[in-house]
């Protein structure tokens, strides 16, 4: 299947169209992030595969220039808006963009599994591996969450095997 022809407002201040992308691009999808100070929303423990957005960003950010390396491009995506987003992509260090998906345009268009929790409905985790604009790879369910990039450098290697 292509991945849809949907521009997303990305951190990096850029528009990107998703299906647009030459070679290989890691689309990792997560619910939310949480900010320093702010409570998570009530009961989020115990959603499952809820937590661990934070660790799942931090992993690629720490694989990033392998994955460079196997050629891949990595953009995250969840529904939160480009302001909430940039504020976790400079603390964390990001070096890769975060892409807003806040109008559902890209959920919609692939019919991405959601869950609601204080009534947000937000993204399931799942990561797609699209190779010149056509998904080869889905991985989901994904636990635990910061073993996700580790998933996606080994499907890589062994497509260049």
């Amino acid at each position: 299947m292509r991945l849809p022809a949907v521009t997303l407002s990305a951190t990096n201040g850029e528009s990107i169209t998703l299906d647009d992308s030459e070679g290989r691009l890691v689309i990792y999808c997560y619910p939310m992030t949480g900010q320093p100070n702010v409570a998570l929303p009530d009961g989020w423990d115990q959603i499952p595969g809820a937590r661990g957005c934070t660790p799942q960003s931090c992993s690629y950010r720490d694989h990033y220039q392998e994955l460079k390396a196997l050629g891949a491009k990595v953009i995250g995506l969840s529904v939160q808006t480009p302001e909430y987003q940039k504020e976790m992509a400079e603390r964390l260090h990001l070096p890769f963009p975060i892409v807003s998906d806040e109008n559902y345009q890209f959920q919609k268009a692939l019919n991405m599994p959601t869950f609601v929790a204080a009534g947000m409905t937000l993204l399931k985790r799942v990561t797609l591996i699209a190779n010149h604009g056509v998904i080869e790879a889905v991985h989901y369910p994904i636990f635990p969450s910061d073993s996700d990039a580790a998933w996606v450098i080994s499907y890589l290697r062994r497509q260049l095997a």
